[in-house]
């Protein structure tokens, strides 16, 4: 039997079936340059199967709805909820029923450039995205919560063409639309985990740009959480506009600053 060079090994692999008699011989071959080949062929493998079994497994709550024949669903997940300073983001996402979005996730286990690249992924192949942004100032003026279901209604009521049913991370959205609360939705459906992609890099984006305006206070590598740094800057410098004042660390500022 014809023996491959290296070179001939690698490009021959991707078209090789799995019943090909060629696998025996190719384990057979006793250089170590092919052996290696093989083991990092047989690896990329592995992660391709595994990033495809978690694409199917964010997928069953679809393809549940897509069964019953619903065929607009939009997932809806928020971010910055817990930050002392800057907007909360809601988005809402409809994907295509033959979506592929090879590596998407709940957007806290991927790297800020990960998020970045399915970002624009996600923005491609969508039928539609809305967004949904609450300011600090509303944020006080309601409270966190029903200021992130306002966030929700405005990123569903964005959408066009309007969604026919709604997978929503935890909460339950204001409108009258048919809807399933998912625990822990972005990292169990594919929608959500879309939406709370689009949510955190709309958000980052946004606290990138008040940065700019506040650069003291470090906006853009804390996104307005409370770290050591943030608190430092709150202390030193005080509050500004886009400061949740009714969050206890920054209204307790305000406190010890109108006492002295």
């Amino acid at each position: 039997m014809k023996r491959y060079t290296v070179k001939d090994i690698e490009a021959l692999l991707p078209k090789l079936g799995e019943d090909d008699p060629r696998w025996e011989m190719l384990r057979q071959d006793e250089r170590k340059s092919v052996q290696a080949l093989l083991a990092r062929f047989e690896r990329q493998k592995a992660r391709r199967h595994a990033i495809e079994q978690r694409w199917e497994e964010l997928m069953r709550y679809e393809r549940e709805l897509y069964a019953a024949g619903v065929r607009r669903i939009a997932g809806i997940d928020e971010a910055g909820r817990g930050p002392l300073a800057g907007p909360v983001v809601a988005a809402a996402v409809i994907l295509p029923k033959d979506a592929y979005l090879p590596g998407l996730d709940d957007s806290k286990r991927l790297t800020p450039e990960k998020r970045e690249a399915l970002f624009a992924q996600i923005e491609a192949c969508a039928v539609a995205i809305g967004i949904g942004i609450v300011s600090a100032a509303e944020i006080d003026e309601r409270n966190i919560y029903e200021a992130t279901r306002q966030a929700m209604a405005k990123a569903v009521n964005a959408l066009s063409p309007p969604p026919e049913h709604l997978l929503v991370d935890a909460m339950a959205v204001p409108c009258p639309l048919p809807q399933q609360r998912l625990i822990k939705g972005d990292a169990n459906s594919a929608s959500i985990a879309a939406a709370s992609v689009i949510a955190k890099v709309t958000r980052d984006r946004w606290m990138k740009e008040l940065d700019r305006r506040y650069p003291q206070y470090g906006f853009a590598r804390h996104m307005g959480y409370g770290t050591p740094e943030h608190f430092e800057a709150i202390r030193r410098y005080g509050v500004t506009p886009e400061h949740r004042r009714s969050f206890a660390p920054v209204r307790e500022v305000l406190e010890a600053s109108e006492q002295l």
